[in-house]
C-alpha cells in the first residue's frame, strides 16, 4: 500500500521528498508519490508539516 498526497494540503515545501528513502516522490504542486517505488515506510507522512500525506486505503 502506497501513500498519497492531498493536493489541497500540499504547499510544495519538499520535506516529504527529502525524507523518502526510496526516492519515490517527485516535485510538483502537489508533489507526487510513485506507487511503484513507494516502500510504505511512512517517512514522508511523519515529516509533512501540513499532514498532507496519508496511506492509500
Amino acid at each position: 500500500m502506497a501513500h498519497k498526497i492531498d493536493a489541497d494540503k500540499c504547499v510544495g515545501c519538499g520535506c516529504c521528498k527529502d525524507a523518502c528513502p526510496a526516492e519515490a516522490i517527485s516535485e510538483g504542486t502537489p508533489y507526487v508519490i510513485d506507487a511503484d517505488k513507494c516502500v510504505d515506510c511512512g517517512a514522508c507522512a511523519s515529516t509533512c508539516p501540513n499532514e498532507a500525506i496519508a496511506p492509500v486505503s
